[in-house]
């Protein structure tokens, strides 16, 4: 059940309730009894699976692909030997 957020219209008292998405919206403030009403508010969503955009369409940069490694060169391991 998704909880919604309300605010007095009077006095500013701001509260949560849980309530089925059926459910009728609160009309009456428990504080003052004034008028309410819901207040929008940001969800976060989260995408799982495959179908999404994502997974269809990966970036330029391949998360596969190995970072570059630094190697010696064979000349500066010679140099090292040969002293």
């Amino acid at each position: 059940m998704p909880t919604y957020v309300y605010r007095c219209r009077d006095c500013g008292h701001e509260f949560e309730k849980v309530q089925r998405m059926s459910d009728n919206p609160l009309t009456q403030c428990p504080k003052c009894k004034g008028k309410i009403g819901r207040v929008p508010c940001a969800v976060g969503i989260t995408f799982k699976g495959s179908g999404f955009h994502v997974n269809d369409y990966p970036s330029s940069k391949s998360a596969t692909a190995a970072p570059a490694k630094k190697e010696e060169t064979k000349a500066g391991t010679a140099a090292t030997s040969a002293s």
